[in-house]
């Protein structure tokens, strides 16, 4: 007994040593990562250095954006990432990551835009783009009716249900301070000492999905 309980353990940290070997989805994403097809509806929920909101996706408004915020969600991209970009009477913009390994993979990976097919009302959440076919993990939740980014390509994938006026309360001190292009090279160290007040998401989880039959 005493040889086989040996045994099974060495068994158990084979297969513990070979799951932490495993290569990060973030770090490495598989070639068709964030393409195959999100559930029809999905929440997530936030938990926030404000407290918690709630998203609801509907992949019909945008199916390549479901896609994408649907594997990054499952994967842990959006936790510990700081609302960097807060304007008030406009946007409040998350999704640049604090890893700068990380942030070198997703930077490049873009997918393709989706038509518009839902006005950015307050409430709605946008993946933020520079230009045709260039979206990658940052998204907004606007603040106030938009409609001006429609024709610029913007497409929401999902509008805020729970939690709005945590949101709000998000800080909004710094304005357009920080600056992407260093915040990619030197993550989230580049925040914490000259950006200190930024609030965090601390963790995002799918709670809920649906599907089709």
């Amino acid at each position: 007994m005493a040889r086989r309980l040996a045994w099974l353990g060495l068994v158990g940290a084979v297969v513990g040593a070979a799951a932490c070997a495993r290569p990060s989805p973030l770090l490495r994403p598989e070639p068709r990562a964030g393409q195959a097809a999100a559930p029809d509806t999905f929440s997530v929920r936030f938990e926030t250095s404000r407290g918690p909101f709630v998203v609801q996706v509907y992949r019909a408004w945008a199916p390549h954006g479901a896609d994408r915020f649907y594997y990054l969600v499952r994967n842990g991209f959006y936790d510990g990432v700081r609302f960097f970009r807060v304007l008030e009477g406009f946007v409040a913009q998350f999704g640049a990551s604090g890893n700068p390994a990380v942030s070198r993979v997703w930077d490049v990976r873009t997918f393709p835009d989706d038509p518009v097919k839902q006005s950015n009302t307050r409430g709605t959440v946008t993946f933020a783009t520079g230009g045709p076919n260039t979206r990658t993990t940052q998204v907004f939740v606007n603040y106030a009716n938009n409609a001006r980014l429609d024709r610029l390509g913007f497409t929401p994938f999902g509008r805020v249900v729970e939690g709005l006026s945590r949101v709000d309360s998000l800080y909004s001190g710094y304005g357009e301070g920080p600056d992407q292009d260093r915040l990619a090279a030197e993550g989230a160290a580049y925040l914490r000492r000259d950006f200190p007040r930024l609030d965090s998401v601390r963790i995002a989880r799918v709670v809920r999905e649906s599907r089709r039959r």
